[in-house]
């Protein structure tokens, strides 16, 4: 029976036990570049024994950014720091993951700790682009709609971008399709008004997301793993609906994607007339982990109020997701793999500059390095 800490193998790479630590925005770039803040945020995530450490979302593109801080891989010059982090999240034994990103029409707006709204031009920000001029927010200045060339000129730069996270080692590449940024903007009829090939039917509007995987597929090597992370439900009347995500599933699944990462929301405000109550609480998106995996036979990761070792293994022995993908509890502590494993009684690779605080028995980690 698979626990939390039995190994996943995934294509050419294994993971060492199923504890993922999710994208998280760090608002600390300039221009895109990682700095010392992201290896030492990413690193010491690696070193408390998560299995796959993914960046936050990496525009590929400067306007596809969520605020002008974002972290960015549409220039080359990106790769030498990324690659530096990845070189020492590999000396902890684990891999290193990074999430392709466009932010749509939510793009251009001010960190959180700044304020909120849209950041102007005058103040560093752009036009946001979307599938359709519809703002997320009352008041917010709509977002230009794409053409058919601007369409493939973002699907190229989705390519561009594997191209260099390939370059800077990443085992694992993960597309950004959830949360009302650019490709959920494309999946739910509540952004996208298209009349041509890109909207209207769920064929059209999924076709920006499927030509974005197979352009990514073409670039990224057949023996590395592929993620989508995407919002199941956008939890708003006459929105996109878990039925939708189980027949996308499906289709991803065909199209090369070995793990969807079932997350929800995101785009409509919450104060929004269409928006339903979301039922925030423990594990509260893992159901639909399991729907999907259930309905649509592909492998899932569940994602949402995971807190306890406890509520994490039991996901993973009772067949509802075959990863846990944890944000804040790992912001709060790096090293809950290190206390799960404790707390659950199975084997954790130390790192050997902190055994003296394992517990007796722990084996060292032999590829643990400085970086």
């Amino acid at each position: 029976m698979a626990h939390l800490f039995a190994p996943l193998q995934l294509r050419g790479v294994v993971l060492s036990n199923r504890v993922v630590v999710s994208p998280m925005c760090q608002y600390s770039s300039r221009d895109g570049f990682a700095n010392e803040w992201h290896l030492v945020h990413l690193g010491s995530r690696a070193v408390g024994g998560a299995a796959l450490i993914f960046t936050e979302a990496a525009a590929v593109l400067p306007e596809g950014r969520i605020s002008p801080q974002d972290l960015g891989i549409w220039d080359d010059r990106h790769v030498e720091m990324l690659a530096r982090i990845v070189r020492f999240i590999h000396g902890q034994g684990a891999l290193a993951g990074i999430q392709l990103a466009h932010a749509g029409r939510k793009a251009s707006t001010r960190r959180p700790w700044d304020g909120r709204g849209m950041v102007p031009p005058e103040e560093g920000g752009w036009q946001p682009v979307a599938p359709s001029a519809v703002p997320f927010a009352p008041g917010d200045p709509p977002p230009a709609a794409l053409s058919a060339g601007g369409i493939a000129a973002i699907v190229e730069a989705f390519a561009a971008a594997a191209r260099r996270a390939r370059s800077a080692g990443f085992d694992v590449i993960e597309i950004h399709g959830a949360h009302g940024y650019l490709l959920h903007e494309f999946l739910s009829p509540l952004a996208n008004r298209r009349q041509d090939a890109y909207g209207g039917s769920f064929e059209g509007r999924t076709r920006m997301l499927q030509e974005t995987v197979a352009a990514i597929r073409r670039e990224w090597p057949e023996q590395q793993p592929l993620f989508v992370r995407i919002s199941t439900t956008d939890w708003a009347q006459g929105g996109w609906e878990v039925e939708d995500s189980v027949a996308l599933a499906r289709q991803l699944a065909a199209w090369g994607v070995d793990i969807v990462d079932c997350s929800s929301g995101g785009i409509v405000p919450l104060e929004d007339p269409a928006s339903r109550t979301i039922p925030a609480g423990p594990g509260y998106q893992t159901e639909f982990a399991a729907r999907l995996r259930r309905e649509a036979g592909v492998a899932t990761a569940a994602v949402g109020m995971i807190t306890s070792p406890a509520q994490a293994d039991h996901i993973i022995r009772s067949g509802q997701a075959d990863l846990v993908v944890l944000a804040r509890e790992e912001l709060r502590d790096p090293y809950f793999p290190l206390r799960a494993a404790r707390e659950l009684g199975q084997a954790a690779a130390w790192p050997p500059q902190y055994l003296r605080a394992a517990p007796a028995g722990s084996p060292a980690r032999p590829d643990s390095t400085h970086g």
